[in-house]
């Protein structure tokens, strides 16, 4: 099943890693599953999204569950709040921030009070993740005293990191630092418990690796020469995609394209630290925008679409070669998202490790490319299939709305539909069922469905709408939302399936 860990059920306006996840990882093993899929577990920047992260080796402070923090004694029931504040149903971003900024110097005080054996743990957290830790500790601390603005318009000495300006911040704001370093720490150890639990309930964690960084996150500013910036730290070009399904206009994405050149001379280094830190939190990698490994779309900076631009060549073999060798692995545990215009030598590089593709049930019947590829008759095994993604609408939005915020016509989706009528032979009140069971009967070794398609539920429940700059990435499941008799159904498809 996919779901962030934002859009489980949550006490203090946004899903965590408290009691809830653990519950939902119960109802996956007695569901018969053996995968979560989360998106990236990153903190969240330009307009709330997992794929504009300060950072993409952090982890994301909402995420951490104060209700743990009360019942280990670091907050109090007042301090942590009740949570009528919150509306059910929808992740208020602005107003979680704004909590957890009164709640994080609490928990700075009672962690200064604790005993040694607690701040050793601390300390060597601190040590194993200096090389990217201490960077983005005082890029937060600095982009906290400058009301959040992106680093090109701070000061242009540290902007520019120059290093009498990074000492004098960092003793400047050496409190703050500590509380992103201490943040971190609770993250990455509450997220350990969570997997523990997963390992114990034979339930593996599927990541999400974004093939781009953001332009305002740490990462860029403590790296610049990775990327293909000018003088003044603005993006020379940006990365989006040219026009396709969901925009006629494209996607603009607005994140730098790396100098891969300076990237491969430094045997990948960087990435070899990024794939490593990931794998600390999850079993296996979806590795997002795939396509762009080979060539990625590039665009001119100040550019208002993504429909003129040009394909820039990417690492290809030689990056994963380099990850294999580093990791000392026989096969890496990917998944390539091979959507989008997709191409021989993409499909090349895909093959020649082994990573299993993707196929979106939704695309299978208009007039998508790959369409073709995505109808169940012609699945490979080594395949994961969805019936939607993060991006889609949910299957009964997408089956009962109109073009769905996509480029489709009301004829394609006349035609659309005809297709998925015949091909599923569909009962138009149970559609999402029936798009489960093809991807459950179908022969790709891996099916993977979005909780919202499980329940059923229309357009209010979708996850992202590609291309609408803000309101995405709020839907949150309701207590008691996903029944017994919902995951029941779901264990006995399961069975009758073969894919216990």
């Amino acid at each position: 099943m996919l779901l962030h860990p934002t859009s489980l059920p949550g006490r203090h306006g946004i899903g965590d890693l408290g009691p809830p996840a653990f519950d939902f990882v119960d109802r996956l093993a007695a569901a018969g599953q053996r995968i979560w899929q989360v998106l990236p577990l990153g903190p969240t920047g330009y307009g709330d999204s997992p794929y504009q992260s300060f950072s993409v080796f952090a982890g994301n402070p909402l995420l951490v569950s104060l209700e743990v923090l009360v019942e280990e004694g670091f907050l109090t029931d007042a301090e942590a709040g009740d949570g009528r504040q919150f509306a059910a149903g929808s992740v208020d971003y602005p107003r979680v921030i704004e909590h957890r900024r009164q709640v994080w110097p609490r928990l700075v005080q009672r962690f200064d009070q604790a005993g040694p054996v607690l701040r050793d743990r601390f300390d060597r957290f601190c040590g194993q993740h200096a090389q990217w830790l201490d960077d983005y500790a005082l890029f937060m601390a600095v982009k906290d005293a400058h009301d959040q603005v992106a680093w090109t318009e701070w000061e242009p000495d540290i902007a520019g990191r120059d290093p009498a300006a990074v000492a004098r911040w960092t003793k400047r704001a050496a409190r703050e630092i500590r509380q992103h370093k201490l943040t971190q720490f609770v993250f990455f150890d509450q997220w350990a418990r969570l997997r523990a639990h997963c390992r114990a309930r034979s339930i593996d964690l599927l990541g999400d690796l974004p093939i781009f960084a953001a332009h305002d996150s740490a990462d860029v500013w403590a790296r610049r020469e990775l990327f293909r910036l000018d003088a003044d730290g603005q993006p020379t070009v940006v990365a989006g995609v040219p026009p396709d399904y969901f925009s006629a206009t494209g996607q603009l994405w607005g994140n730098p394209h790396y100098d891969w050149s300076l990237l491969q001379q430094n045997g990948y280094a960087w990435w070899i630290d990024r794939i490593r830190t990931l794998l600390l939190l999850v079993d296996r990698l979806r590795l997002d925008h795939f396509r762009g490994f080979v060539a990625a779309w590039e665009v001119e900076r100040g550019a208002t679409t993504a429909v003129h631009g040009q394909w820039r060549q990417g690492p290809g073999a030689s990056l994963f070669e380099s990850v294999q060798r580093a990791l000392g692995a026989a096969s890496l545990p990917f998944v390539a998202e091979n959507l989008g215009v997709i191409t021989p030598p993409v499909e090349a590089l895909r093959a020649q490790f082994g990573f299993p593709g993707m196929a979106i049930l939704q695309f299978a019947f208009g007039t998508d490319p790959q369409a073709p590829d995505f109808r169940p008759h012609n699945y490979a095994h080594n395949l994961a299939v969805y019936t939607g993604t993060h991006d889609n609408d949910t299957t009964v939005g997408w089956w009962t709305g109109a073009a769905g915020h996509s480029t489709r016509s009301a004829e394609d989706i006349e035609r659309e539909r005809d297709y998925a009528q015949r091909y599923l032979c569909l009962n138009r009140s149970d559609v999402h069922w029936e798009f489960i069971r093809a991807a459950l009967a179908s022969v790709a070794d891996t099916a993977i469905v979005p909780v919202q398609d499980l329940l059923g539920l229309g357009s209010e429940a979708r996850m992202n709408q590609p291309g609408l700059p803000a309101g995405n990435w709020r839907w949150q499941l309701r207590p008691g939302q996903l029944t017994a008799e919902v995951t029941q159904r779901l264990a006995g498809l399961t069975e009758t399936y073969e894919r216990i």
